[in-house]
C-alpha cells in the first residue's frame, strides 16, 4: 500500500526511534527525514527564529506572564503585522547551484 501522508521530521533521536517508525508504517505514513544540521529546511525553525527576533532580542520581561503574552501576541498577529516578512522567510524556494563542484580533500 502506498503512503497517503508524508511527513518530514528532523533527525532528532526521538523521531527516529523504532516505535515512531512502526507507528508511521502502521498508519501508512512515510517519514522523509530532513538532513542533519539543516534547520533552514524546517519551516518551524524559521518561524521560531522570527519569533525570537521579535520577542526576545533586546527585551526584558518582568515575569513569565508578560513573556508568554508577547509570544502569543506575536504568533497571533504575525500574519497581519508581518505578512511580507513572513512570506519571504517561510518560502519553499531555495537557491539553486547550476555548476557546483565537489572538492575532494
Amino acid at each position: 500500500m502506498l503512503p497517503y501522508l508524508r511527513l518530514a521530521p528532523d533527525n532528532a533521536r526521538y523521531q527516529k526511534c523504532k516505535i515512531v517508525e512502526e507507528l508511521a508504517l502502521s498508519l501508512s505514513i512515510e517519514l522523509l527525514y530532513l538532513p542533519s544540521y539543516s534547520p533552514n529546511l524546517n519551516l518551524i525553525e524559521r518561524l521560531w527564529k522570527f519569533v525570537k527576533k521579535k520577542c526576545l532580542y533586546g527585551k526584558y520581561y518582568e515575569n513569565f506572564s508578560d513573556f508568554s503574552s508577547a509570544i502569543y501576541e506575536c504568533l497571533n498577529d504575525a500574519h497581519l503585522k508581518h505578512k511580507k516578512e513572513l512570506d519571504s522567510l517561510l518560502t519553499l524556494r531555495f537557491q539553486k547551484f547550476n555548476k557546483s563542484q565537489i572538492m575532494n580533500v
